[in-house]
């Protein structure tokens, strides 16, 4: 049921993350590849609206994040994998 899910409506530009002192368009490129990692990672059949409700932790948990330009792949796949095999505890109110 993903495939209800438009990842484009989720990805940033440069000028939406805000002042990162001249890094604006690597934050964007981390910010993008957290959102396609935890898209592709999701199961088929998840349901909409909780893989909507995960891709929002993206933003909430990077955005402020100072090592978020320096984060490498190999970490944004542990954290996508992190919150999918998790999602309870990141679904409560």
């Amino acid at each position: 049921m993903k495939e209800f899910v438009v990842i484009h409506d989720y990805l940033v530009s440069e000028a939406v993350v805000g002042d990162w002192e001249g890094q604006e368009e690597i934050v964007a490129e981390k910010i993008n590849e957290l959102y396609h990692t935890l898209y592709d990672l999701a199961e088929e059949d998840i349901s909409p609206e909780i893989l909507t409700s995960l891709l929002a932790l993206v933003w909430d948990t990077w955005i402020g994040q100072d090592a978020l330009p320096d984060v490498e792949t190999d970490d944004i796949y542990d954290w996508c994998r992190h919150v999918l095999e998790n999602r309870e505890q990141y679904l409560q109110d």
